[in-house]
């Protein structure tokens, strides 16, 4: 299985920036990366030098928004609602999307339920609980 390190999805993050500025090939992950990419122009000074980018500290701490993670769990929603993995979770999305008429906010919507099933989680010791995560992404629908 791919276990990229921190460093490592930074630099995915920051070349696939450049490549999109620079108008190279994207390959298939890169081009829904650089998708995302565009509909957060607040993270675009932070993509542009690597550098930077790799010594930043996104704690929670400090506050701030880890812009790495949160591009990264755009790529997984994508691949869930792709594969409907869990099952389910591709009908919720497509719903969310529709009510919410966008599918960057419904994308924001399940980041929380993602968000929290791991958190849940990580709690408990417990697995992921999939079918809780879709039930969660439906109750947005109310």
């Amino acid at each position: 299985m791919f276990n990229p390190s921190s460093d490592d999805v930074r630099r995915f993050f920051c070349e696939t920036f450049r490549k999109q500025r620079a108008n190279d090939i994207l390959s298939p992950i890169e081009a829904m990366a650089a998708d995302w990419i565009r509909h957060h122009p607040e993270y675009h000074d932070i993509l542009s030098d690597v550098e930077a980018a790799l010594a930043r500290d996104f704690s929670v701490d400090s506050g701030q928004t880890n812009p790495f993670l949160h591009l990264s769990m755009h790529l997984s929603i994508d691949e869930q609602i792709s594969i409907d993995q869990p099952p389910g979770i591709r009908e919720a999305a497509t719903a969310l999307t529709l009510r919410l008429d966008s599918a960057h906010e419904a994308h924001h919507q399940i980041m929380e339920c993602l968000g929290e099933m791991i958190w849940t989680a990580q709690r408990s010791g417990l697995p992921l609980d999939g079918d809780a995560y879709v039930e969660s992404v439906r109750r947005r629908l109310k």
